[in-house]
């Protein structure tokens, strides 16, 4: 499908997820067969672009393209000129965020929260197209299906997007109100497919090949976007996209593999956190990969207690030697080895 002018290699996305989805885990994403990767929200206010969270969540050295950045805020100047920002140091894809649920986001009328305002989303929307539209960059917008069950407005705000210009619309199918919890509404995201003429992205609760494909039939949208069922996963992109190319299931990865791919995220993540601060930041992917298998309870126990990054390195390399002697491949995390209590 294409955003603008840019054609992506398939229909399975890396959705934008905080203190997650930073340059290391797109370029392991798009490795593994994402088509597409947004980046985490930065902020759209000039006195933190600076500021070394954001430098970092703006980093992009090395990552393959087409290049997205998702920005956060509350006013139409303020988003525009973040947009300008954004574009002159790389991005070719601007996302604007209206589908965060969390209340430090919320509170502060940013994310979903927008969605409460029409008025002032589309204005939003209208002020970043416009200041993105010079540089040639393409405006796609994330949203919720509305801020809580009597507010389901995501139809009409994806009508009056489109209407702005915006060129392709992600939709997570909850309310802001429902969080991650219950099931994701996947009829209100196919009345948005059926409201507009751009290409729409379901989002929201796909942990497998065979969920993909059910989402995509029962909305018509135009491609998936993966969040959380990537964390510690990240080959389940390859996974979806050659289901729905070839309808066959690919084989577990190899634990060589899986620990080849983790010693070389952990390297990466040093690398744009720091020894200091990147080995801990590191545990919750640590965490996420190790999730289910043998002995892990203890295992992780273990590593919270690593200070050092080589250290670290060598005690997941020795850990997944271990997993290793169970069998050659990983067990699906859903399906995987019982922790022992050995």
């Amino acid at each position: 499908m294409r955003i603008g002018p840019f054609e992506t290699s398939n229909a399975v996305f890396a959705a934008p997820m905080a203190g997650v989805t930073d340059r290391p885990f797109r370029t392991l994403a798009k490795q593994l067969g994402a088509g597409y990767a947004v980046s985490e929200m930065v902020t759209s206010r000039p006195d933190l672009f600076q500021s070394l969270k954001t430098s970092r969540r703006a980093n992009h050295d090395g990552e393959s393209g087409p290049i997205a950045v998702q920005i956060a805020g509350t006013e139409p100047q303020m988003m525009a000129d973040a947009a300008r920002y954004n574009i002159e140091r790389g991005a070719q894809i601007i996302d604007i965020n209206m589908g965060c649920p969390a209340k430090k986001v919320c509170n502060k009328w940013a994310g979903s929260a927008l969605m409460q305002d029409e008025a002032l989303a589309i204005a939003i929307v209208q002020a970043v197209v416009d200041a993105a539209q010079p540089y040639g960059a393409p405006v796609t917008l994330k949203m919720r299906t509305g801020w809580r069950a009597d507010q389901r407005n995501v139809v009409s705000l994806a009508r009056q997007a489109e209407s702005a210009g915006v060129q392709m619309i992600t939709v997570h199918g909850r309310t802001r109100e429902q969080g991650y919890k219950g099931q994701a509404e996947y009829d209100t995201i196919a009345q948005v497919k059926a409201a507009v003429g751009i290409p729409v992205v379901a989002n929201g609760d796909i942990d497998s090949p065979h969920k993909a494909q059910h989402v995509l039939q029962a909305t018509g949208a135009d491609a998936v976007m993966i969040g959380r069922a990537a964390q510690g996963r990240p080959w389940i992109f390859r996974e979806i996209d050659h289901f729905l190319r070839h309808g066959t299931l690919l084989a577990p990865p190899l634990v060589a593999e899986v620990k080849r791919l983790l010693l070389h995220h952990l390297q990466d993540h040093y690398s744009l956190y720091g020894a200091h601060i990147g080995v801990r930041s590191a545990r919750k992917h640590i965490a996420w990969y190790t999730h289910g298998l043998v002995d892990a309870t203890a295992f992780r126990q273990a590593m919270n207690r690593i200070e050092d990054c080589d250290a670290q390195l060598a005690a997941v390399a020795d850990y997944f030697d271990r997993v290793a002697e169970h069998g050659d491949r990983l067990v699906p995390i859903a399906t995987g080895i019982l922790e022992t209590t050995e």
